[in-house]
């Protein structure tokens, strides 16, 4: 079942809706009034905090507005508390493609000597990713850590389908509530980026289907843009490893990004990795019960 691509990044009002119930009068610097009746903030105490009124205000929730203009989405930017990723999907839905526009197409295909610097990283694992989670490149530690990307189609090497649909997922990533509402959010910023991306629209339908936690994280509007942290796996031969990953733009293809993990020095982990590093992902497997 597919998305439909004129609804999958949501509406600008629907994102408006989302941002003020997460934000607490008390956040927002607004005296409380006791019992409320909605989460959040009210559409009138917005509408001052950003120096509007009220019927424009709720003319952008309900999509009757024209475009508004950067200062009223700065303002709003402010007023909803948005950070960096959360005020540059606040711009693309404000601001969507014209239909059938270019930026809706297939993402560029990934050059083979991009390949080969990912395959050169040997002391950590290390893969390049497009913002709809393909992975397009990885080295043999993240073949072994992560997922055995060779052994796998191209369809099934997308890091959202192995959260939400593999049922191993969990015990791979320890930390998997944390990265199954970061993938949501990742998702979320290259739909409003790209709503009619066929490719997108047809993932996004598909875990909506099948993964009732996915469809809960994606009503939430939740907007994420990978950078830098921690990450914790589990591998069947060494057990718990937590590393950092940190990402970087690929230049030349808008959206990809290349994202390395690194261990401590001296650290469990890096010993870990070290003794993973001796061994082919068919070693492994093969090794496993």
């Amino acid at each position: 079942m597919d998305a439909d691509p004129r609804t999958i990044a949501g509406s600008l009002g629907m994102y408006l809706r989302a941002r003020r119930a997460a934000v607490s009068p008390a956040e927002a610097g607004l005296p409380s009034t006791g019992r409320r009746r909605v989460p959040g903030l009210r559409r009138e105490e917005v509408a001052e905090l950003v120096g509007l009124s009220t019927d424009y205000y709720v003319r952008l929730e309900q999509g009757r507005a024209d475009r508004p203009s950067d200062e009223v989405l700065d303002a709003l930017c402010r007023a909803l508390l948005l950070g960096a990723a959360e005020r540059a999907h606040l711009y693309d839905l404000a601001r969507p493609p014209r239909r059938g526009a270019t930026s809706a197409g297939r993402a560029p295909v990934l050059r083979s000597t991009l390949g080969q610097v990912v395959e050169a990283i040997s002391t950590g694992p290390a893969l390049i990713m497009n913002d709809r989670n393909d992975v397009l490149a990885w080295n043999r530690l993240a073949a072994i850590l992560i997922a055995d990307f060779p052994r796998l189609g191209v369809r099934d090497r997308n890091m959202a389908r192995r959260i939400f649909l593999d049922p191993q997922a969990p015990r791979i990533h320890l930390d998997w509530d944390e990265a199954a509402r970061t993938t949501v959010g990742m998702l979320r910023m290259a739909a409003g980026r790209r709503p009619q991306d066929p490719e997108l629209v047809r993932l996004i339908g598909e875990l909506s289907v099948q993964s009732p936690t996915f469809r809960g994280l994606w009503a939430s509007h939740h907007v994420h843009e990978k950078t830098h942290g921690p990450k914790h796996f589990r591998h069947p031969t060494v057990g718990d490893l937590t590393l950092t990953y940190e990402t970087f733009q690929v230049p030349g293809a808008a959206h990809h990004l290349l994202v390395v993990y690194t261990a401590a020095p001296g650290s469990p982990a890096e010993e870990a990795l070290n003794f993973l590093s001796s061994f082919s992902p068919e070693d492994l497997s093969r090794a496993e019960p």
